[in-house]
C-alpha cells in the first residue's frame, strides 16, 4: 500500500496562501493594469531597423521593374512595355559584398545601382523597407540596406527620439529590442485614441525616428495597426470565451461526479486563471492571444489533473472504510500524487525550454504557461480538494454502506486512522 500523507492538514493554510496572492494579484490589477497587447487594445505595432542605405536603386525605361528581398537573395522583376517578362535573381552567395551586387544589379538596361555604403560591407541579410513601393522610378531612388551593430542605437535611444507627447492621439510608447546583436531590429508600440488613424501613428513614428538618426538610415520591417472597435470587441470575446469553457467544466465535473466535486474543480480553475493574471500584473508581461492561449491551455491541463484526482476520491468513497471524509481525500492525493508530479514536471521540460531558447510572443506564452502548470498541479491538490473537505465535514458514509462492501485490508496492512 502506498504511503499515506496527511494533505488535509494544509488545506486550511494553502487556502490562506492563495487568498494573499489572489489579493496581490487584484491590488496590482487596480494600480499598475494589464500589460495589454495590440491585440487587445487599439494602437500600433511597428517595427523598425536602423542601418545605413547599401545601395539605391534607380530605373529608366519603359518596362515595369520591381525589387524583392528574400533571405538567401535579391529578386528583380522585370515586366511591361518593351521588355520580357522575366525575373533575375542576384544570390548573396555568387555577389558576397555590396560592391560585387552593385555591379551585378547594374547588368540590367535601363537600371542603375550605387553602392552607398562600404564596398566591402557583408551583402548577406540586405532588407528593404516595406512601407515604401517596391517598384523602381527615376526620381526617387530605392534604398536596400543593410545590417550593422551600431552602439549608438539602443532601445533608450529609440524611446528617447520618439516620446509619447509628441505623437498626435496616442497615450503612450514602448519600445523592445528583438533579434540577435547581428541582426538588430526594434518593436515600437504607441497606444492610440480612438480618433487617431494608421497613417498618423505611423507618420509620427517614423518622421521621429528620421528626425534622429537621419532619413536615409531608417527601414520599416513590419506595421500591425488595430482600431479601437476590434479591440474593445476582442476583449468581450476573449472574456466570454473563458466564462463559457468554465461552464461547460462545470457541467461536464456536474454529471459525471457530484455538484460540490465540479464546483471545487471550477474554484480551482478560477484560482489557477487568477494566479497567472497575477503574474502576468506585477511582471508586466504582455497579454496578448498567445498569452490568452496559454490561460486556456492551463485550464485544460488542470481540469485534467482534478479529474483523475476527483476519479480516485469517488472510488475510495465505496472502498475505505472511514466516517471522516478527509481520509478519503487523503487517501485518493496519495494515490495519485506520483503521477501528478511527473505529469507537471515532464510537461515544464517542454515549456522552460520555450522560456529559455525563444523571444517575443513565444517567450510569454511560456512565462505563462510555466506559472499556470505549477499553479495547476498545486491547485488539484490543495484547492479544490479544500472545498470539497470543507463541503463534506458533516458527511456520514451510511449513504454509501449499501452500495460496496468495504474492502478488507491486505495482511500486515495498516488500517486507515480517522482524525
Amino acid at each position: 500500500m502506498k504511503k499515506l500523507y496527511k494533505f488535509s492538514k494544509a488545506f486550511f493554510g494553502c487556502a490562506i496562501l492563495s487568498a494573499i496572492l489572489i489579493v496581490f494579484g487584484l491590488v496590482g490589477l487596480f494600480t499598475r493594469g494589464i500589460n495589454f497587447g495590440i491585440d487587445f487594445k487599439p494602437g500600433l505595432i511597428e517595427e523598425v531597423r536602423i542601418a545605413p542605405t547599401a545601395i539605391e536603386l534607380t530605373y529608366k525605361g519603359t518596362a515595369t521593374v520591381s525589387v524583392d528581398t528574400t533571405a538567401t537573395g535579391l529578386d528583380v522583376i522585370i515586366s511591361g512595355t518593351g521588355a520580357e517578362n522575366e525575373t533575375r535573381t542576384f544570390s548573396f552567395g555568387q555577389n558576397p559584398t555590396v560592391g560585387q551586387l552593385a555591379q551585378s544589379l547594374n547588368s540590367i538596361d535601363g537600371l542603375t545601382a550605387t553602392a552607398v555604403s562600404s564596398m566591402e560591407a557583408d551583402s548577406y541579410g540586405i532588407y528593404t523597407d516595406s512601407s515604401v513601393s517596391s517598384r523602381l522610378n527615376s526620381d526617387v531612388p530605392y534604398r536596400l540596406y543593410v545590417p550593422v551593430v551600431s552602439s549608438e542605437v539602443t532601445v533608450e535611444t529609440i524611446r528617447e527620439a520618439i516620446p509619447a507627447d509628441s505623437i498626435a492621439a496616442a497615450d503612450q510608447v514602448q519600445v523592445k529590442e528583438l533579434g540577435t546583436a547581428s541582426n538588430r531590429s526594434y518593436q515600437v508600440r504607441a497606444g492610440a485614441a480612438a480618433d487617431t488613424t494608421n497613417e498618423q501613428l505611423i507618420s509620427a513614428i517614423t518622421s521621429a525616428l528620421k528626425n534622429k538618426f537621419g532619413k536615409d538610415n531608417v527601414a520599416i520591417v513590419k506595421t500591425d495597426f488595430v482600431g479601437s472597435q476590434f479591440s474593445r470587441s476582442l476583449v468581450g470575446k476573449s472574456i466570454l470565451l473563458v466564462a463559457a469553457t468554465m461552464m461547460l467544466i462545470w457541467l461536464y465535473a456536474t454529471v459525471r461526479f457530484h455538484w460540490d466535486f465540479a464546483l471545487g474543480a471550477i474554484i480551482a480553475l478560477v484560482h489557477d486563471s487568477l494566479i497567472m493574471i497575477t503574474f502576468v500584473t506585477w511582471t508586466q508581461t504582455e497579454f496578448s492571444t498567445t498569452t490568452l492561449a496559454a490561460v486556456l491551455t492551463i485550464i485544460g491541463y488542470s481540469i485534467n489533473a482534478t479529474v483523475v484526482i476527483l476519479d480516485r476520491v469517488r472510488e475510495n468513497i465505496k472502498l475505505v472504510n472511514t466516517k471522516c471524509f478527509n481520509d478519503i481525500l487523503n487517501r485518493a492525493l496519495s494515490d495519485t500524487l506520483t503521477r501528478s508530479i511527473i505529469t507537471t514536471v515532464t510537461t515544464l521540460f517542454a515549456s522552460i525550454s520555450l522560456l529559455v531558447f525563444t523571444t517575443g510572443s513565444i517567450n510569454d506564452f511560456a512565462k505563462v504557461l510555466t506559472v499556470g502548470l505549477i499553479s495547476g498541479c498545486y491547485s488539484s491538490l490543495f484547492i479544490s480538494s479544500g472545498f470539497i473537505s470543507l463541503m463534506r465535514r458533516h458527511w456520514e458514509p451510511g449513504e454509501y454502506a449499501n452500495h460496496v462492501r468495504p474492502r478488507k485490508p491486505a495482511a500486515g496492512a495498516v488500517p486507515v486512522e480517522s482524525r
